[in-house]
Protein backbone atom coordinates (compact mmCIF):
# COMPACT_ATOMS: atom_id res chain seq x y z
CA UNK A 1 0.00 0.00 0.00
CA UNK A 2 1.30 3.46 -0.92
CA UNK A 3 1.14 6.00 1.89
CA UNK A 4 -0.42 9.30 0.88
CA UNK A 5 -0.95 12.64 2.59
CA UNK A 6 -2.66 15.80 1.29
CA UNK A 7 0.36 17.79 2.48
CA UNK A 8 2.33 16.20 -0.35
CA UNK A 9 0.14 18.06 -2.83
CA UNK A 10 -0.53 21.25 -0.93
CA UNK A 11 2.27 23.44 -2.28
CA UNK A 12 3.97 24.52 0.90
CA UNK A 13 5.85 27.68 0.01
CA UNK A 14 4.93 31.13 -1.35
CA UNK A 15 7.52 30.63 -4.09
CA UNK A 16 5.75 27.47 -5.25
CA UNK A 17 2.41 29.27 -5.21
CA UNK A 18 3.87 32.13 -7.23
CA UNK A 19 5.35 29.70 -9.73
CA UNK A 20 1.94 28.05 -10.15
CA UNK A 21 0.37 31.45 -10.76
CA UNK A 22 2.86 32.32 -13.49
CA UNK A 23 2.56 28.84 -14.95
CA UNK A 24 -1.20 29.15 -15.47
CA UNK A 25 -1.25 32.76 -16.71
CA UNK A 26 -3.75 33.21 -19.52
CA UNK A 27 -3.70 35.76 -22.35
CA UNK A 28 -5.09 39.09 -21.18
CA UNK A 29 -8.04 38.89 -23.56
CA UNK A 30 -9.23 35.83 -21.60
CA UNK A 31 -10.51 35.55 -18.00
CA UNK A 32 -7.63 35.32 -15.53
CA UNK A 33 -7.30 32.74 -12.77
CA UNK A 34 -8.02 33.79 -9.17
CA UNK A 35 -5.06 34.21 -6.81
CA UNK A 36 -4.04 31.46 -4.46
CA UNK A 37 -3.50 27.69 -4.81
CA UNK A 38 -4.97 26.00 -7.86
CA UNK A 39 -4.27 23.53 -10.66
CA UNK A 40 -1.10 24.06 -12.67
CA UNK A 41 -1.06 24.40 -16.44
CA UNK A 42 0.18 20.81 -16.66
CA UNK A 43 -2.71 19.58 -14.50
CA UNK A 44 -5.26 21.46 -16.58
CA UNK A 45 -3.84 20.08 -19.82
CA UNK A 46 -3.74 16.53 -18.44
CA UNK A 47 -7.37 16.90 -17.33
CA UNK A 48 -8.36 18.16 -20.80
CA UNK A 49 -6.44 15.34 -22.51
CA UNK A 50 -8.51 12.61 -20.80
CA UNK A 51 -11.65 13.51 -22.77
CA UNK A 52 -13.90 10.64 -21.62
CA UNK A 53 -14.94 9.51 -18.15
CA UNK A 54 -17.57 7.69 -16.12
CA UNK A 55 -20.13 9.31 -13.83
CA UNK A 56 -21.81 7.08 -11.23
CA UNK A 57 -25.07 8.03 -9.51
CA UNK A 58 -25.60 5.56 -6.68
CA UNK A 59 -27.33 5.83 -3.31
CA UNK A 60 -30.51 5.05 -1.38
CA UNK A 61 -32.55 6.15 -4.40
CA UNK A 62 -31.06 3.20 -6.27
CA UNK A 63 -33.05 0.88 -4.00
CA UNK A 64 -36.29 2.69 -4.86
CA UNK A 65 -35.47 2.57 -8.58
CA UNK A 66 -38.02 5.24 -9.45
CA UNK A 67 -40.84 3.45 -7.65
CA UNK A 68 -42.66 4.21 -4.40
CA UNK A 69 -45.61 2.36 -2.87
CA UNK A 70 -46.05 0.44 -6.11
CA UNK A 71 -46.30 3.48 -8.38
CA UNK A 72 -43.91 5.05 -10.82
CA UNK A 73 -42.51 8.45 -9.86
CA UNK A 74 -41.95 10.11 -13.21
CA UNK A 75 -41.93 13.85 -12.44
CA UNK A 76 -38.18 14.26 -12.36
CA UNK A 77 -34.91 12.40 -12.01
CA UNK A 78 -35.13 9.16 -10.00
CA UNK A 79 -32.20 10.16 -7.76
CA UNK A 80 -34.42 13.00 -6.52
CA UNK A 81 -37.36 10.73 -5.67
CA UNK A 82 -37.39 11.99 -2.06
CA UNK A 83 -38.52 15.39 -3.33
CA UNK A 84 -40.37 14.24 -6.43
CA UNK A 85 -42.49 11.61 -4.65
CA UNK A 86 -42.82 13.44 -2.44
CA UNK A 87 -41.82 10.93 0.23
CA UNK A 88 -41.91 11.52 4.01
CA UNK A 89 -38.27 11.96 5.07
CA UNK A 90 -38.48 9.28 7.74
CA UNK A 91 -39.82 6.76 5.22
CA UNK A 92 -37.02 7.58 2.81
CA UNK A 93 -34.36 7.43 5.52
CA UNK A 94 -35.58 3.92 6.37
CA UNK A 95 -34.06 2.78 3.07
CA UNK A 96 -30.69 2.96 4.83
CA UNK A 97 -31.62 -0.14 6.81
CA UNK A 98 -31.94 -1.97 3.47
CA UNK A 99 -28.77 -0.62 1.87
CA UNK A 100 -26.57 -3.69 1.40
CA UNK A 101 -25.16 -3.58 -2.16
CA UNK A 102 -23.50 -6.99 -2.12
CA UNK A 103 -22.97 -6.85 -5.88
CA UNK A 104 -21.08 -3.56 -5.84
CA UNK A 105 -17.70 -4.53 -7.26
CA UNK A 106 -15.37 -1.57 -7.52
CA UNK A 107 -12.72 -3.45 -9.48
CA UNK A 108 -15.31 -4.69 -11.98
CA UNK A 109 -16.66 -1.15 -12.46
CA UNK A 110 -13.15 0.15 -13.05
CA UNK A 111 -12.53 -2.68 -15.52
CA UNK A 112 -15.75 -1.72 -17.32
CA UNK A 113 -14.66 1.92 -17.48
CA UNK A 114 -11.32 0.88 -18.97
CA UNK A 115 -13.04 -1.38 -21.49
CA UNK A 116 -15.15 1.62 -22.50
CA UNK A 117 -12.05 3.72 -23.07
CA UNK A 118 -12.76 5.96 -20.07
CA UNK A 119 -9.87 7.67 -18.30
CA UNK A 120 -11.52 8.75 -15.02
CA UNK A 121 -14.45 8.01 -12.71
CA UNK A 122 -16.56 10.37 -10.60
CA UNK A 123 -19.03 8.98 -8.02
CA UNK A 124 -21.76 10.64 -5.96
CA UNK A 125 -20.12 10.84 -2.53
CA UNK A 126 -23.24 12.72 -1.37
CA UNK A 127 -26.33 13.64 -3.39
CA UNK A 128 -29.18 16.02 -2.53
CA UNK A 129 -30.80 13.48 -0.21
CA UNK A 130 -27.87 13.90 2.19
CA UNK A 131 -26.95 10.20 2.28
CA UNK A 132 -23.18 9.63 2.21
CA UNK A 133 -21.37 6.86 0.37
CA UNK A 134 -18.32 7.53 2.53
CA UNK A 135 -17.62 7.36 6.25
CA UNK A 136 -17.95 10.81 7.74
CA UNK A 137 -17.64 12.04 11.30
CA UNK A 138 -20.33 14.65 10.60
CA UNK A 139 -23.29 12.24 10.52
CA UNK A 140 -24.06 8.55 10.90
CA UNK A 141 -26.21 8.80 7.78
CA UNK A 142 -23.54 6.99 5.75
CA UNK A 143 -22.80 3.56 4.36
CA UNK A 144 -20.39 2.56 7.13
CA UNK A 145 -22.23 3.70 10.25
CA UNK A 146 -25.85 3.67 9.14
CA UNK A 147 -26.39 0.60 6.95
CA UNK A 148 -25.96 -3.18 7.14
CA UNK A 149 -23.30 -2.84 4.42
CA UNK A 150 -20.77 -1.22 6.81
CA UNK A 151 -18.37 -0.37 3.97
CA UNK A 152 -17.06 2.87 2.49
CA UNK A 153 -18.12 2.85 -1.18
CA UNK A 154 -16.02 5.88 -2.06
CA UNK A 155 -12.93 4.30 -0.53
CA UNK A 156 -13.45 1.05 -2.43
CA UNK A 157 -13.72 2.87 -5.75
CA UNK A 158 -10.84 5.24 -5.03
CA UNK A 159 -8.57 2.29 -4.24
CA UNK A 160 -9.73 0.36 -7.32
CA UNK A 161 -9.00 3.35 -9.55
CA UNK A 162 -5.55 3.72 -8.01
CA UNK A 163 -4.80 0.05 -8.66
CA UNK A 164 -5.90 0.30 -12.30
CA UNK A 165 -4.36 3.69 -13.09
CA UNK A 166 -7.62 5.61 -13.57
CA UNK A 167 -8.11 9.10 -12.19
CA UNK A 168 -10.71 9.39 -9.44
CA UNK A 169 -13.12 12.16 -8.53
CA UNK A 170 -16.14 12.75 -6.34
CA UNK A 171 -19.51 14.42 -6.78
CA UNK A 172 -20.67 16.53 -3.84
CA UNK A 173 -24.06 18.20 -3.47
CA UNK A 174 -23.91 21.42 -1.48
CA UNK A 175 -27.62 21.12 -0.73
CA UNK A 176 -28.65 18.45 1.75
CA UNK A 177 -32.30 17.60 2.36
CA UNK A 178 -31.30 15.59 5.43
CA UNK A 179 -29.44 18.42 7.15
CA UNK A 180 -31.42 20.45 9.72
CA UNK A 181 -32.53 23.68 8.10
CA UNK A 182 -31.70 22.44 4.61
CA UNK A 183 -34.34 19.79 4.09
CA UNK A 184 -36.88 21.77 2.12
CA UNK A 185 -37.07 21.17 -1.62
CA UNK A 186 -36.98 24.34 -3.71
CA UNK A 187 -37.86 24.27 -7.40
CA UNK A 188 -34.67 24.03 -9.44
CA UNK A 189 -32.72 22.95 -6.33
CA UNK A 190 -31.67 26.57 -5.84
CA UNK A 191 -31.58 26.25 -2.07
CA UNK A 192 -29.67 28.89 -0.14
CA UNK A 193 -26.95 27.37 2.03
CA UNK A 194 -27.32 28.08 5.74
CA UNK A 195 -24.24 28.90 7.79
CA UNK A 196 -24.59 25.58 9.63
CA UNK A 197 -24.77 23.74 6.32
CA UNK A 198 -21.74 25.61 5.04
CA UNK A 199 -19.72 24.49 8.08
CA UNK A 200 -20.99 20.91 7.63
CA UNK A 201 -20.00 20.94 3.95
CA UNK A 202 -16.55 22.33 4.67
CA UNK A 203 -15.94 19.63 7.29
CA UNK A 204 -16.95 16.92 4.81
CA UNK A 205 -14.85 18.44 2.03
CA UNK A 206 -11.82 18.26 4.32
CA UNK A 207 -12.57 14.57 4.90
CA UNK A 208 -12.90 13.83 1.19
CA UNK A 209 -9.70 15.71 0.41
CA UNK A 210 -7.75 13.96 3.18
CA UNK A 211 -8.71 10.28 3.20
CA UNK A 212 -9.18 9.12 -0.40
CA UNK A 213 -5.92 9.81 -2.16
CA UNK A 214 -5.47 12.32 -4.98
CA UNK A 215 -8.85 13.63 -6.15
CA UNK A 216 -8.64 14.57 -9.83
CA UNK A 217 -11.88 16.55 -9.80
CA UNK A 218 -14.70 17.42 -7.44
CA UNK A 219 -18.09 17.77 -9.02
CA UNK A 220 -20.03 20.28 -6.93
CA UNK A 221 -23.73 20.45 -7.74
CA UNK A 222 -26.77 22.61 -7.20
CA UNK A 223 -27.74 24.97 -4.39
CA UNK A 224 -27.36 28.72 -4.53
CA UNK A 225 -24.40 29.61 -2.32
CA UNK A 226 -23.30 33.17 -1.84
CA UNK A 227 -20.02 34.21 -3.50
CA UNK A 228 -18.35 33.96 -0.10
CA UNK A 229 -19.64 30.41 0.37
CA UNK A 230 -18.51 29.36 -3.10
CA UNK A 231 -15.08 30.79 -2.30
CA UNK A 232 -15.06 28.92 1.01
CA UNK A 233 -15.79 25.58 -0.68
CA UNK A 234 -13.25 26.11 -3.46
CA UNK A 235 -10.52 27.33 -1.12
CA UNK A 236 -11.11 24.41 1.25
CA UNK A 237 -10.49 21.99 -1.60
CA UNK A 238 -7.45 23.78 -3.01
CA UNK A 239 -5.86 24.30 0.40
CA UNK A 240 -5.57 20.51 0.74
CA UNK A 241 -5.29 19.48 -2.91
CA UNK A 242 -4.43 22.44 -5.16
CA UNK A 243 -4.35 20.19 -8.23
CA UNK A 244 -7.97 19.08 -7.86
CA UNK A 245 -10.11 20.47 -10.67
CA UNK A 246 -13.27 22.06 -9.25
CA UNK A 247 -16.47 21.98 -11.28
CA UNK A 248 -18.22 25.21 -12.20
CA UNK A 249 -21.26 24.17 -10.19
CA UNK A 250 -19.52 25.39 -7.08
CA UNK A 251 -21.05 28.54 -8.63
CA UNK A 252 -20.14 32.21 -8.64
CA UNK A 253 -17.34 31.49 -11.15
CA UNK A 254 -15.09 29.74 -8.62
CA UNK A 255 -14.76 26.54 -10.65
CA UNK A 256 -11.66 25.43 -12.52
CA UNK A 257 -13.78 24.13 -15.39
CA UNK A 258 -17.17 25.12 -16.73
CA UNK A 259 -20.00 22.60 -16.65
CA UNK A 260 -22.71 22.57 -19.27
CA UNK A 261 -26.33 21.88 -18.37
CA UNK A 262 -27.44 18.28 -17.99
CA UNK A 263 -27.13 16.54 -21.38
CA UNK A 264 -26.26 19.88 -22.96
CA UNK A 265 -23.40 21.19 -25.08
CA UNK A 266 -22.27 24.75 -25.84
CA UNK A 267 -23.46 26.45 -29.00
CA UNK A 268 -20.84 29.21 -28.89
CA UNK A 269 -17.04 29.36 -28.90
CA UNK A 270 -15.26 28.06 -25.78
CA UNK A 271 -11.72 28.97 -24.71
CA UNK A 272 -11.65 27.73 -21.08
CA UNK A 273 -11.73 24.12 -19.76
CA UNK A 274 -15.23 22.62 -19.83
CA UNK A 275 -17.13 19.40 -19.44
CA UNK A 276 -20.43 18.06 -20.76
CA UNK A 277 -22.32 15.69 -18.40
CA UNK A 278 -24.54 13.08 -20.04
CA UNK A 279 -26.88 10.36 -18.83
CA UNK A 280 -27.87 7.19 -20.71
CA UNK A 281 -31.42 8.51 -20.92
CA UNK A 282 -32.30 12.20 -20.42
CA UNK A 283 -35.05 11.52 -17.86
CA UNK A 284 -32.83 10.16 -15.07
CA UNK A 285 -29.31 9.67 -13.72
CA UNK A 286 -30.09 7.35 -10.82
CA UNK A 287 -31.34 3.81 -11.51
CA UNK A 288 -34.90 3.62 -12.88
CA UNK A 289 -36.33 0.11 -12.88
CA UNK A 290 -38.95 0.82 -15.53
CA UNK A 291 -36.73 2.62 -18.04
CA UNK A 292 -37.30 1.44 -21.63
CA UNK A 293 -33.83 0.22 -22.64
CA UNK A 294 -34.23 -0.47 -26.35
CA UNK A 295 -32.21 -0.14 -29.57
CA UNK A 296 -28.79 -0.90 -28.13
CA UNK A 297 -26.92 -0.24 -31.42
CA UNK A 298 -28.69 3.12 -31.73
CA UNK A 299 -27.77 4.07 -28.18
CA UNK A 300 -24.12 3.18 -28.80
CA UNK A 301 -24.09 5.36 -31.91
CA UNK A 302 -25.82 8.19 -30.04
CA UNK A 303 -23.22 8.23 -27.27
CA UNK A 304 -20.27 7.95 -29.66
CA UNK A 305 -21.66 10.92 -31.57
CA UNK A 306 -22.03 12.94 -28.37
CA UNK A 307 -18.47 12.10 -27.37
CA UNK A 308 -17.08 13.15 -30.75
CA UNK A 309 -19.16 16.33 -30.85
CA UNK A 310 -17.97 17.40 -27.40
CA UNK A 311 -14.32 16.55 -28.01
CA UNK A 312 -14.36 18.32 -31.39
CA UNK A 313 -15.37 21.47 -29.52
CA UNK A 314 -12.54 21.04 -27.01
CA UNK A 315 -14.53 19.64 -24.08
CA UNK A 316 -14.52 16.57 -21.86
CA UNK A 317 -17.43 14.12 -21.91
CA UNK A 318 -18.58 12.35 -18.74
CA UNK A 319 -21.19 9.61 -19.24
CA UNK A 320 -23.28 8.31 -16.36
CA UNK A 321 -24.28 4.86 -15.19
CA UNK A 322 -26.84 4.26 -12.45
CA UNK A 323 -26.24 0.94 -10.66
CA UNK A 324 -29.17 -0.97 -9.16
CA UNK A 325 -29.81 -0.99 -5.43
CA UNK A 326 -27.76 -4.17 -4.97
CA UNK A 327 -24.77 -2.46 -6.57
CA UNK A 328 -24.90 -4.32 -9.88
CA UNK A 329 -24.38 -2.44 -13.13
CA UNK A 330 -27.40 -2.42 -15.44
CA UNK A 331 -26.46 -4.86 -18.26
CA UNK A 332 -27.75 -2.49 -20.97
CA UNK A 333 -25.51 0.31 -19.70
CA UNK A 334 -22.51 -2.01 -19.59
CA UNK A 335 -23.21 -3.05 -23.19
CA UNK A 336 -23.35 0.58 -24.31
CA UNK A 337 -19.99 1.26 -22.70
CA UNK A 338 -18.38 -1.81 -24.21
CA UNK A 339 -19.72 -0.82 -27.62
CA UNK A 340 -18.14 2.60 -27.24
CA UNK A 341 -14.92 0.93 -26.17
CA UNK A 342 -14.89 -1.20 -29.33
CA UNK A 343 -15.15 1.97 -31.42
CA UNK A 344 -12.47 3.72 -29.37
CA UNK A 345 -10.02 0.86 -29.72
CA UNK A 346 -9.83 1.74 -33.39
CA UNK A 347 -10.41 5.48 -33.20
CA UNK A 348 -9.13 6.57 -29.79
CA UNK A 349 -6.06 8.19 -31.31
CA UNK A 350 -8.42 10.85 -32.70
CA UNK A 351 -9.96 11.50 -29.27
CA UNK A 352 -7.41 11.45 -26.45
CA UNK A 353 -4.90 14.26 -26.13
CA UNK A 354 -6.39 16.21 -29.03
CA UNK A 355 -7.61 19.77 -29.27
CA UNK A 356 -10.73 21.23 -30.80
CA UNK A 357 -11.29 21.54 -34.50
CA UNK A 358 -10.01 24.77 -36.08
CA UNK A 359 -12.99 24.91 -38.48
CA UNK A 360 -16.30 26.57 -37.64
CA UNK A 361 -18.36 23.84 -39.30
CA UNK A 362 -17.82 20.82 -41.54
CA UNK A 363 -20.58 19.47 -43.77
CA UNK A 364 -19.48 15.86 -43.27
CA UNK A 365 -19.07 15.80 -39.47
CA UNK A 366 -16.34 16.82 -37.04
CA UNK A 367 -12.59 17.12 -36.59
CA UNK A 368 -9.92 17.14 -33.90
CA UNK A 369 -6.24 18.07 -34.03
CA UNK A 370 -3.44 15.95 -32.63
CA UNK A 371 0.30 16.68 -32.43
CA UNK A 372 0.94 15.21 -35.88
CA UNK A 373 -2.40 14.98 -37.65
CA UNK A 374 -5.89 16.33 -38.26
CA UNK A 375 -8.59 13.73 -37.62
CA UNK A 376 -11.81 13.83 -39.65
CA UNK A 377 -14.92 12.09 -38.28
CA UNK A 378 -17.25 11.22 -41.14
CA UNK A 379 -20.77 11.36 -39.72
CA UNK A 380 -22.43 12.01 -43.09
CA UNK A 381 -21.14 11.00 -46.50
CA UNK A 382 -21.02 14.06 -48.79
CA UNK A 383 -22.87 13.62 -52.13
CA UNK A 384 -19.57 13.84 -54.07
CA UNK A 385 -17.79 11.54 -51.58
CA UNK A 386 -15.19 14.26 -50.93
CA UNK A 387 -14.23 15.74 -47.59
CA UNK A 388 -13.62 19.49 -47.87
CA UNK A 389 -11.36 21.21 -45.33
CA UNK A 390 -11.44 25.02 -45.60
CA UNK A 391 -8.50 27.36 -45.15
CA UNK A 392 -5.56 24.92 -45.29
CA UNK A 393 -3.70 26.47 -48.24
CA UNK A 394 -0.63 27.20 -46.09
CA UNK A 395 -0.41 23.81 -44.35
CA UNK A 396 1.81 20.99 -45.61
CA UNK A 397 -0.08 17.70 -45.49
CA UNK A 398 0.73 14.08 -46.20
CA UNK A 399 -1.45 11.47 -47.88
CA UNK A 400 -4.72 10.72 -46.10
CA UNK A 401 -5.76 7.30 -44.79
CA UNK A 402 -8.44 5.75 -42.65
CA UNK A 403 -7.46 5.46 -39.00
CA UNK A 404 -6.49 1.84 -38.40
CA UNK A 405 -5.59 1.23 -42.06
CA UNK A 406 -2.46 3.31 -42.72
CA UNK A 407 -1.35 1.23 -45.71
CA UNK A 408 -4.15 2.48 -47.97
CA UNK A 409 -3.43 6.13 -48.72
CA UNK A 410 -4.94 8.78 -50.95
CA UNK A 411 -3.25 11.95 -52.16
CA UNK A 412 -5.06 15.10 -51.13
CA UNK A 413 -6.29 17.62 -53.70
CA UNK A 414 -6.25 21.40 -53.34
CA UNK A 415 -9.00 23.76 -54.42
CA UNK A 416 -7.95 27.33 -53.71
CA UNK A 417 -7.55 27.61 -49.95
CA UNK A 418 -9.38 24.32 -49.38
CA UNK A 419 -8.16 20.73 -49.19
CA UNK A 420 -10.16 17.82 -50.63
CA UNK A 421 -9.95 14.15 -49.65
CA UNK A 422 -11.61 11.75 -52.08
CA UNK A 423 -13.12 8.85 -50.15
CA UNK A 424 -13.64 6.81 -53.34
CA UNK A 425 -9.88 6.50 -53.61
CA UNK A 426 -9.56 4.93 -50.16
CA UNK A 427 -9.57 1.17 -50.43
CA UNK A 428 -12.30 -0.66 -48.50
CA UNK A 429 -13.88 2.61 -47.43
CA UNK A 430 -16.98 1.90 -45.28
CA UNK A 431 -19.87 3.48 -47.14
CA UNK A 432 -22.48 2.96 -44.44
CA UNK A 433 -21.80 6.32 -42.78
CA UNK A 434 -23.93 7.40 -39.84
CA UNK A 435 -26.51 4.68 -40.40
CA UNK A 436 -24.13 1.77 -40.01
CA UNK A 437 -25.22 -0.95 -37.63
CA UNK A 438 -21.67 -2.20 -37.13
CA UNK A 439 -19.84 -0.07 -34.60
CA UNK A 440 -16.58 -0.63 -36.48
CA UNK A 441 -17.98 1.09 -39.59
CA UNK A 442 -19.84 3.82 -37.71
CA UNK A 443 -18.36 7.32 -38.01
CA UNK A 444 -15.03 6.25 -39.54
CA UNK A 445 -12.05 8.54 -39.06
CA UNK A 446 -9.77 9.84 -41.80
CA UNK A 447 -6.24 10.88 -40.80
CA UNK A 448 -4.65 13.89 -42.47
CA UNK A 449 -0.96 13.87 -41.46
CA UNK A 450 0.67 17.20 -40.68
CA UNK A 451 4.09 17.73 -42.28
CA UNK A 452 4.67 21.05 -40.57
CA UNK A 453 2.78 23.63 -38.53
CA UNK A 454 -1.00 23.82 -38.87
CA UNK A 455 -2.16 27.11 -40.41
CA UNK A 456 -5.87 27.68 -40.91
CA UNK A 457 -7.21 30.72 -42.69
CA UNK A 458 -10.33 31.63 -40.74
CA UNK A 459 -13.53 32.56 -42.56
CA UNK A 460 -13.46 36.33 -42.67
CA UNK A 461 -15.89 39.13 -43.41
CA UNK A 462 -15.38 40.95 -46.70
CA UNK A 463 -15.03 44.71 -46.90
CA UNK A 464 -17.41 47.00 -48.73
CA UNK A 465 -16.36 48.47 -52.09
CA UNK A 466 -14.65 51.39 -50.36
CA UNK A 467 -12.69 49.07 -48.05
CA UNK A 468 -14.82 49.78 -44.98
CA UNK A 469 -16.55 47.37 -42.58
CA UNK A 470 -19.80 47.70 -40.66
CA UNK A 471 -19.90 44.89 -38.08
CA UNK A 472 -22.91 43.70 -36.13
CA UNK A 473 -22.84 41.75 -32.87
CA UNK A 474 -24.64 38.85 -34.59
CA UNK A 475 -21.65 38.43 -36.93
CA UNK A 476 -19.19 37.95 -34.07
CA UNK A 477 -18.06 34.87 -32.18
CA UNK A 478 -19.68 35.09 -28.75
CA UNK A 479 -17.82 33.95 -25.61
CA UNK A 480 -19.88 33.38 -22.48
CA UNK A 481 -19.44 33.08 -18.73
CA UNK A 482 -21.02 29.90 -17.36
CA UNK A 483 -21.91 28.77 -13.80
CA UNK A 484 -22.72 32.09 -12.16
CA UNK A 485 -25.03 32.47 -9.16
CA UNK A 486 -26.71 29.11 -9.65
CA UNK A 487 -28.18 26.66 -12.13
CA UNK A 488 -30.84 29.13 -13.26
CA UNK A 489 -28.42 32.06 -13.69
CA UNK A 490 -28.21 33.14 -17.34
CA UNK A 491 -24.94 32.82 -19.22
CA UNK A 492 -23.32 36.23 -19.68
CA UNK A 493 -21.30 37.68 -22.55
CA UNK A 494 -17.67 38.60 -21.98
CA UNK A 495 -16.19 38.73 -25.48
CA UNK A 496 -17.11 39.51 -29.07
CA UNK A 497 -14.65 38.58 -31.82
CA UNK A 498 -14.66 39.25 -35.58
CA UNK A 499 -12.28 38.16 -38.36
CA UNK A 500 -11.94 40.63 -41.25
CA UNK A 501 -10.47 40.40 -44.73
CA UNK A 502 -8.78 43.76 -44.22
CA UNK A 503 -6.45 45.18 -46.88
CA UNK A 504 -5.46 48.54 -45.40
CA UNK A 505 -2.82 49.08 -42.72
CA UNK A 506 -4.66 51.66 -40.63
CA UNK A 507 -8.33 52.19 -39.79
CA UNK A 508 -10.56 54.55 -37.90
CA UNK A 509 -12.66 52.20 -35.77
CA UNK A 510 -15.93 53.47 -34.29
CA UNK A 511 -17.84 51.55 -31.63
CA UNK A 512 -21.54 52.37 -31.26
CA UNK A 513 -23.12 51.22 -28.00
CA UNK A 514 -25.92 51.79 -25.56
CA UNK A 515 -24.23 53.46 -22.59
CA UNK A 516 -24.91 52.62 -18.97
CA UNK A 517 -25.68 55.27 -16.34
CA UNK A 518 -22.10 55.06 -15.05
CA UNK A 519 -18.90 55.41 -16.99
CA UNK A 520 -17.27 52.10 -17.88
CA UNK A 521 -13.99 50.69 -19.13
CA UNK A 522 -13.69 48.18 -21.96
CA UNK A 523 -10.82 46.92 -24.08
CA UNK A 524 -10.60 46.82 -27.85
CA UNK A 525 -8.08 44.33 -29.26
CA UNK A 526 -6.88 44.53 -32.87
CA UNK A 527 -4.49 41.76 -33.94
CA UNK A 528 -3.57 41.30 -30.28
CA UNK A 529 -2.86 45.00 -29.66
CA UNK A 530 -4.85 46.41 -26.77
CA UNK A 531 -6.70 49.73 -27.00
CA UNK A 532 -8.26 50.66 -23.61
CA UNK A 533 -11.60 52.47 -23.92
CA UNK A 534 -13.19 54.80 -21.39
CA UNK A 535 -16.92 54.87 -22.09
CA UNK A 536 -18.83 57.79 -20.63
CA UNK A 537 -22.13 57.11 -18.95
CA UNK A 538 -25.40 58.92 -19.55
CA UNK A 539 -28.38 59.70 -17.39
CA UNK A 540 -30.79 56.82 -16.88
CA UNK A 541 -33.59 56.82 -19.44
CA UNK A 542 -31.54 58.54 -22.14
CA UNK A 543 -32.47 56.63 -25.31
CA UNK A 544 -29.73 57.58 -27.76
CA UNK A 545 -26.66 55.48 -28.49
CA UNK A 546 -23.14 56.72 -27.91
CA UNK A 547 -19.98 56.10 -29.90
CA UNK A 548 -16.22 56.27 -29.59
CA UNK A 549 -13.60 56.33 -32.35
CA UNK A 550 -10.08 54.89 -32.11
CA UNK A 551 -7.28 54.82 -34.67
CA UNK A 552 -6.04 51.22 -35.00
CA UNK A 553 -3.25 49.45 -36.88
CA UNK A 554 -3.31 46.15 -38.78
CA UNK A 555 -0.54 43.75 -37.68
CA UNK A 556 -0.05 41.06 -40.33
CA UNK A 557 2.86 39.57 -38.41
CA UNK A 558 0.64 38.67 -35.46
CA UNK A 559 -2.42 37.73 -37.56
CA UNK A 560 -1.41 37.08 -41.17
CA UNK A 561 -4.67 35.64 -42.49
CA UNK A 562 -7.35 37.97 -41.15
CA UNK A 563 -7.60 41.08 -39.03
CA UNK A 564 -8.89 40.10 -35.59
CA UNK A 565 -11.10 42.57 -33.74
CA UNK A 566 -12.18 41.78 -30.18
CA UNK A 567 -14.08 43.52 -27.42
CA UNK A 568 -13.55 42.39 -23.82
CA UNK A 569 -13.89 43.75 -20.29
CA UNK A 570 -11.00 45.92 -19.16
CA UNK A 571 -7.95 43.68 -18.67
CA UNK A 572 -6.99 41.96 -16.55
CA UNK A 573 -10.44 40.55 -15.88
CA UNK A 574 -11.72 37.42 -14.14
CA UNK A 575 -14.42 34.84 -14.88
CA UNK A 576 -17.82 36.41 -14.50
CA UNK A 577 -16.75 39.78 -15.90
CA UNK A 578 -19.13 41.00 -18.61
CA UNK A 579 -18.99 43.49 -21.42
CA UNK A 580 -20.08 46.67 -19.62
CA UNK A 581 -22.23 48.00 -22.47
CA UNK A 582 -24.48 46.60 -25.19
CA UNK A 583 -22.51 46.91 -28.43
CA UNK A 584 -24.67 47.90 -31.39
CA UNK A 585 -22.06 47.98 -34.15
CA UNK A 586 -18.39 48.41 -34.97
CA UNK A 587 -17.42 50.38 -38.07
CA UNK A 588 -13.96 50.53 -39.64
CA UNK A 589 -12.88 53.03 -42.28
CA UNK A 590 -9.47 52.74 -43.95
CA UNK A 591 -7.11 55.66 -43.49
CA UNK A 592 -4.53 56.75 -46.07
Amino acid sequence: MVWWSPSLLAGSSPAQAAAATVETQRPLDQPQLPPGPGPSAQTIKAWQDRKFGMFIHFGLYSIAGGMWDGRRIDNGYSEQILANGPIPPTAYEALASRFDPVHFDADAIVALAKAAGMKFIVITAKHHDGFNLFQTAQTTYNTVDGTPYHKDVVKQLADACARAGLKFGVYYSTIDWHHPGGNTYIDGNSNPITSAQEAFNVAQLKELMSHYGPISEIWFDMGKPTPAQSADFAQTVHALQPQTMISGRVWNYYGDFAVMGDNAEPDVAMELPWQAPASMFPDTWGYRSWEQRTDLPGKIREKITQLVRVVSQGGNYILNIGPEGDGSVVPYEAQVLRGMGTWLKRNGEAIYGTRKQPFRALDFGYATVGPKAIYLFVAKLPPDHQLRLPGLADTALGSAYRLGAPADKVTIQRDGADVLVSLDHLAHWPMTGAGGANVDTFMPVVVLPLEGPLHVRPPSLAAAADGSFHLQSAQAEHYLNYNGEGYEAPDTLYKLSWQLDAKAKDYALTISYMPSPKSAQMDLWVDGQRYPLNLEGVAAGTPQAASQTVLVHRDRTAHPYAMQVELTPHAPFVKGSVLPVAVQSVALSPRP
